[in-house]
């Protein structure tokens, strides 16, 4: 038994116009959920993120509140690169649809795929 799941996704060599499309990042977060039977609290929220530094060329910054937990994005399009987190309390989650589902949205060739159990001591009653 363990509380979660976290799904990290970082894609490599996807399509700067698809990285830089304000919509089809928002998009993403509003769909995604409930592909995967979550639950959306809040509308998804996304910025403009400039520029920090040599390192980040700056792209999308977006996240969405669900009720098992959060989607987020962070999209890079001048290095064809994007890192997607997918946290849910629900267990068993279909990590093959969500990377298969970012790897045609963002026409991304590599991805590097990192899956967390979390709360793995879970306490499975109250203790207090």
């Amino acid at each position: 038994m363990h509380f979660g799941e976290h799904l990290t996704i970082d894609g490599y060599g996807g399509e700067e116009k698809l990285l830089d499309d304000k919509n089809l990042v928002l998009k993403s977060l509003q769909e995604l959920p409930g592909l995967l039977g979550m639950n959306i609290l809040l509308p998804p929220q996304l910025v403009a993120s400039t520029t920090c530094g040599q390192k980040d060329p700056g792209g999308w910054t977006g996240f969405v509140v669900i009720a098992e937990s959060h989607i987020s994005i962070h999209t890079f399009p001048k290095r064809g690169f994007v890192s997607i987190d997918v946290y849910t309390c629900k267990n068993d989650m279909d990590t093959k649809t969500i990377e298969n589902y970012f790897k045609e949205m963002f026409a991304l060739k590599e991805l590097e795929v990192n899956f967390i159990k979390r709360g793995t001591k879970y306490p499975p009653t109250n203790i207090y």
